[in-house]
């Protein structure tokens, strides 16, 4: 028993000897914040849709193969090799877009429940968290555009007042949206910390 717990007190130390760096912790915060946001669309949108009709959602799901999500015009990793093969700085600028993307739909998306007024502020949150992070990891020849120069249009006319069912095919719409683009973040954000460890296998 002795001799396990010295064991386990020498990997320990070896693991405690490695400095954790400000980057690092920037890195942890960004992803556990990504990670809940992500986990959050996914409930949203699947309480969403256990509260349609079949046939809406049916109807909603091939409207939505159809459509592209606002953020599609971000140009991103096409897969997960080319995903693997950006560098750093390229995985936290797209993330930022994405994130930036959803300044202006998420606010349509914070009338209801409780969950959905989360939404809003935790996006600014990890948008402030993911910039400092592009300042800590940039070169001093490299200049990040504008923050102006990132925004999207707004989804369409989704801040205009509209019949039944197009509201339920633009909410079904910005929570699928929502989704997908939280997933994209979340594994641009971590391929990029797992970058810091040289040790790590960041295969994904």
């Amino acid at each position: 028993m002795d001799r396990v717990v010295l064991l386990l007190s020498v990997v320990c130390l070896g693991v405690s000897s490695q400095p954790i760096t400000d980057s690092q912790r920037l890195f942890s915060i960004a992803v556990s914040r990504v990670q809940h946001l992500h986990l959050l669309a996914q409930r949203l949108f699947s309480e969403f849709e256990s509260s349609l009709q079949t046939e809406e959602q049916r109807q909603l799901n091939k409207i939505f193969l159809r459509d592209f999500c606002n953020s599609d015009y971000i140009i991103s990793p096409i897969d997960k090799h080319e995903t693997q093969r950006s560098s750093v700085l390229k995985l936290l600028s797209i993330s930022y877009r994405l994130v930036e993307s959803w300044e202006f739909p998420s606010r349509s998306l914070s009338a209801g429940s409780a969950p959905r007024n989360q939404i809003s502020p935790k996006l600014s949150e990890l948008k402030t968290g993911i910039l400092l992070l592009i300042r800590a990891n940039q070169d001093a020849a490299e200049v990040f555009p504008d923050s102006s120069a990132l925004q999207l249009a707004p989804y369409g006319n989704y801040y205009q007042s509209l019949g039944a069912d197009e509201s339920l095919r633009r909410t079904y719409e910005l929570l699928a949206c929502l989704k997908k683009d939280m997933h994209k973040v979340e594994t641009y954000l971590t391929v990029a910390k797992c970058r810091l460890s040289p040790e790590a296998n960041c295969t994904l």
